[in-house]
């Protein structure tokens, strides 16, 4: 009886703050990830910028994988080299032991003079 009212307490306030209790597994089982750097908008001096990040790797992620302007940065290791003068889209994605890309991305985007 008395587990059966626990139970009944703990759904009604997991209803009641209006966040069901799978949300909660459902953000802990998805990977996210953050550009910490460079800042959008940055100005690069030079060809080639650290790339930071911050990667929650939830249950299937296990590294990143970088693009610039839509390419994929084979061998990416934390810094983009060979940026040419302009604008670019640099894009982080979490992916899985065997590199399939998850849900979870970030992008940013610099100029480099």
């Amino acid at each position: 009886m008395v587990r059966l009212c626990v139970a009944v307490l703990l759904t009604i306030g997991l209803f009641g703050s209006g966040i069901p209790g799978s949300a909660w597994a459902a953000e802990a089982a998805e990977a996210q990830i953050k550009i910490l750097s460079p800042a959008p908008g940055a100005i690069i001096k030079g060809d080639s910028v650290e790339v930071r990040y911050e990667l929650a790797k939830g249950v299937h992620a296990t590294h990143v994988h970088c693009y610039v302007d839509g390419e994929y940065q084979r061998g990416f290791s934390g810094i983009v080299k060979g940026l040419a003068r302009g604008t670019h889209e640099i894009k982080v994605v979490a992916a899985s032991h065997d590199h399939e890309a998850t849900a979870a991305e970030a992008r940013v985007t610099i100029e480099v003079e």
